[in-house]
């Protein structure tokens, strides 16, 4: 159907306005009247034109070998966290079974949670630590650094088991040797830890790089990888069953295969130079973009977590800290973008949503889960793979209603779902809830980290990772306590307005990060006799899931902010995607334009995937 070609024109500057004036200069200007068909678009110059579905094309013209090495890259980063996820789901799962590391290492339930915080805290941490250097570095140094962590814990792990399983241990000797594999467990947990965030370090970077123009869509496809591998050593974990219990090694083993796949394929590639690097931006510049603010935010929550693990004294800790953000201060000199510093905020009410229910979810649902006849670990299955396919889809939705009214919604579900677990107690209505729940928390974390990447390219690894790092820490130093803190003052208000006298009778005293609480002794619960102990068990746990009701504060925190920042953009013109110019790329449509910022509407792909075509 015939069109003007103004409208194909302003279809073509809406992909590249810079194009759009270079066509002007090369072929003057073009009749008024002129129309043209669709099969008359090849008249108009490819670097026009030229505009491949979302890919590494986005951001250079490439021959299709240069094209296979970033699809080979891209998938090579997808399985190197698939490797994150199936160490985080065995080595839960091996902590968590009674048949396994407990029996074999003699845990009780205080040195199990030790033992799953030593593979979580250095996750976090690295994120941020190895983002600082990660350019100087490169991203090669990092992925062999990552696959050398899971080689030693793998290492350690098996060390461990021949320690306890050795020929002729009983009593004095039988607990020596256990001590000594749970410390060997613990250094290679940290060891194991240390390798994740360095994954999370070297994946989001590189795919922002290579997918500059789709960050969002891509970031998202690219965190399928996290719930893909927990699906997918959920099921082999299952599938082993009794092996896996007479030996756990197999566990270990299975961690080898994608970390083996994604070293081979990534060794041999030629690494993108980021974003920030190739445009010339400094080092200084992307400390800049996170800031004093930023700094002193990250670096609270590091050394309040080191002193945590380390048992430093508070006066410690704070020296640490002020140090930290003083040197930061006085290289980078400024104080941070302010909306960069209001993300980091978000994150942290977000991360609490996301990771910091999972185990209260998991507790709901476990009992219903036994009663049907079904091992809990289906759960995390399930919601995992609701996960996976959802972000396998995100790019539809992102162009559709922009990434801030993607988090809005997903905030908005949140709120549903989890004020529904608050209150469901058959197994089809749990699951029902924690479907919409799952469906809700799927885009939460890569669309955050997607808006970070496209709003402060300038920030580079800094600001993609430490928002990352952010997140974690809060889930583990305030998501888990603050949550917790809520369940048991929802059990002393219930038991005190419905049993009279007994909850003094199972309390007892504990502290944490805000001050001191009582928590139920569950001793002291079991010590109770007959039908009273069985109906104070029974309104403790009620008051503990209807405690999830309470949590919806904070995904009403992030709607509210997410529509503020929905509504700030609008009166900007709308959200886009702020991209660096490339002045040194002769392939870059930016070139010889100079330096400084291109920014893109959201519709920017739409010509060439046939969204934008010829008006009638």
């Amino acid at each position: 159907m015939p069109v003007d070609y103004a409208d194909l024109l302003d279809a073509a500057s809406a992909r590249c306005q810079h194009s759009a004036k270079r066509f002007a200069h090369d072929y003057g200007p073009m009749p008024p009247a002129l129309v043209v068909n669709r099969r008359h678009v090849s008249l108009i110059p490819r670097r026009v034109l030229a505009c491949p579905i979302p890919s590494y094309k986005s951001t250079r013209l490439m021959n299709d070998s240069t094209q296979k090495s970033a699809q080979l890259m891209f998938w090579g980063c997808f399985i190197a966290l698939i490797t994150t996820a199936f160490a985080f789901v065995t080595r839960t799962f091996m902590i968590n079974n009674a048949s396994m590391w407990p029996r074999d290492f003699g845990l009780d339930k205080v040195q199990a949670q030790e033992l799953f915080g030593a593979g979580i805290w250095p996750f976090a941490i690295s994120i941020i630590l190895f983002s600082l250097v990660i350019d100087k570095v490169g991203y090669r140094v990092a992925m062999i650094f990552s696959f050398l962590c899971y080689a030693v814990y793998a290492a350690l792990a098996l060390l461990a088991y021949s320690t306890v399983k050795a020929d002729g241990l009983a009593g004095d000797s039988l607990v020596a040797a256990q001590a000594k594999g749970f410390w060997l467990l613990k250094v290679g947990s940290i060891i194991l830890g240390l390798g994740n965030g360095t994954v999370e370090a070297f994946i989001n970077p590189v795919v922002a790089t290579m997918f500059s123009r789709n960050k969002t869509q891509w970031l998202n496809i690219l965190h399928a990888g996290w719930p893909g591998g927990l699906v997918l050593g959920g099921l082999i974990t299952l599938g082993l069953g009794s092996a896996a219990t007479d030996d756990w090694r197999l566990l270990i083993y299975i961690i080898a295969i994608p970390a083996l796949i994604y070293v081979g394929i990534l060794f041999f590639l030629e690494f993108p130079v980021s974003e920030r690097v190739s445009t010339g931006a400094t080092y200084k510049e992307m400390l800049a973009e996170f800031g004093v603010v930023g700094a002193a935010i990250a670096s609270y929550l590091i050394f309040r977590q080191l002193g945590d693990v380390f048992s430093m004294p508070a006066w410690l800790v704070w020296v640490l800290i002020v140090a930290a953000v003083a040197a930061y201060g006085l290289y980078c000199q400024s104080l941070g973008r302010p909306m960069m510093i209001f993300l980091c905020l978000i994150m942290m009410p977000l991360a609490i949503t996301e990771l910091g229910t999972d185990g209260a979810i998991t507790g709901i649902m476990e009992e219903p889960m036994k009663a049907a006849g079904f091992n809990p670990l289906w759960v995390l299955i399930y919601t995992s793979a609701i996960m996976m396919v959802l972000r396998f889809f995100a790019g539809p939705i992102v162009h559709r209603i922009s990434p801030l009214g993607l988090l809005a919604c997903c905030a908005a579900l949140a709120i549903v779902g989890l004020y529904c677990l608050s209150w469901v107690t058959t197994f089809a209505s749990i699951f029902m809830a924690a479907t919409l729940y799952g469906v809700a928390k799927t885009y939460f974390w890569p669309t955050m980290l997607g808006v970070v990447s496209e709003q402060f390219p300038k920030g580079g690894a800094v600001t993609l990772n430490a928002i990352a790092g952010i997140g974690m820490l809060t889930v583990g130093i305030v998501g888990g306590p603050l949550i917790g803190k809520m369940q048991e003052d929802s059990a002393k208000d219930a038991v005190t307005a419905k049993m009279p006298g007994v909850y003094e009778q199972i309390q007892r005293a504990s502290t944490y990060f805000l001050g001191d609480y009582t928590a139920v002794d569950e001793e002291k619960l079991a010590g109770l006799e007959g039908e009273q102990g069985k109906q104070a068990g029974e309104i403790i746990k009620a008051a503990k899931q209807g405690a999830l009701a309470k949590v919806v504060v904070f995904p009403a925190f992030m709607l509210l902010c997410y529509l503020g920042l929905i509504a700030y953009f609008r009166s900007q013109g709308g959200y886009t995607a702020v991209h660096l110019t490339a002045a040194g790329d002769e392939t870059h449509p930016s070139h010889r334009e100079g330096t400084g910022i291109d920014r893109d509407v959201t519709a920017d792909e739409a010509l060439a995937d046939g969204a934008i075509g010829p008006r009638g």
